[in-house]
């Protein structure tokens, strides 16, 4: 749910985890990144799990909720920072976008809504109420980067740049890439999806979190240890290593080990 680095609309705000069994989620993201787990009890709304680094009271770097319906996928979901949450999603529509859910209010945490771009791939928007969001980015254990697969780029372009303002630059690291930009702040890219199959990842359009790891390699073996599965394997690219991953219930993440800093300066 929340906000992260800044108050600007359209930054990546949180990372939040949707799973079929909080127990077994927590016992794996702790054991793989030395996170801790406390659980929010929020009135007429699901229990909410806050992931942290440095113990339970150290700063929040990510979210989990229960997913009610069994026919539903175990997922990571981005958040978006917004200060109007009706007028974003009346900007997501126009320029092609889907609202899946409307606005929520989740008590007096802050409100929520979630939408799909035209090529399906969902996000979630954040109004930040007393929940403000992660307490650490950019460091080992956080959130440092999000990422769009995504069949047409420059779709992705028109729609993005019209609901967030996002600006974009090429780069190329095994394949063509799309940098996303805040102003001076890099934050994210844009891949074709077709790049990752060609290496076996089979995947329809989607977003997904980077988590900051000291060791890519470590962290992919660990993976595979606590019952997970290593889709891309460690791989050389100019930002760093990094690995995309699955966790045990089939949630994809990806980690990587930056190269002096964070995936795009």
């Amino acid at each position: 749910m929340p906000e992260v680095n800044g108050h600007a609309p359209g930054r990546p705000s949180w990372a939040e985890l949707a799973s079929p069994d909080a127990k077994a989620s927590r016992e794996f993201y702790c054991g793989l990144f030395g996170w801790y787990a406390y659980t929010l009890t929020i009135p007429d709304y699901d229990d909410y799990d806050i992931f942290t680094l440095g113990g339970v009271q150290g700063p929040e770097v990510a979210g989990m909720q229960r997913l009610a319906d069994d026919a539903q996928p175990p997922s990571w979901s981005v958040y978006f920072r917004t200060d109007d949450i009706q007028a974003t999603l009346d900007t997501v529509k126009a320029a092609g976008g889907h609202e899946l859910v409307p606005p929520i209010r989740v008590a007096d945490l802050g409100e929520m809504a979630l939408c799909a771009d035209p090529e399906g791939a969902d996000f979630a928007l954040w109004v930040a109420g007393s929940l403000k969001g992660a307490g650490v980015v950019d460091e080992p254990g956080a959130m440092c980067w999000v990422e769009l697969a995504c069949h047409d780029i420059d779709l992705a372009r028109r729609f993005y740049g019209k609901v967030f303002g996002w600006q974009t630059a090429e780069r190329r690291y095994y394949s063509p890439y799309t940098n996303l930009k805040l102003g001076d702040w890099s934050f994210g890219g844009i891949i074709d999806i077709d790049d990752l199959r060609q290496n076996g990842y089979e995947a329809e359009p989607h977003w997904i979190p980077y988590f900051w790891v000291q060791d890519c390699d470590a962290t992919a073996a660990r993976t595979a240890e606590l019952g997970g599965r290593v889709l891309l394997p460690p791989t050389d690219i100019q930002p760093g290593r990094y690995a995309v991953l699955a966790d045990p219930a089939g949630a994809r993440l990806a980690v990587i080990t930056p190269g002096g800093g964070p995936p795009e300066a």
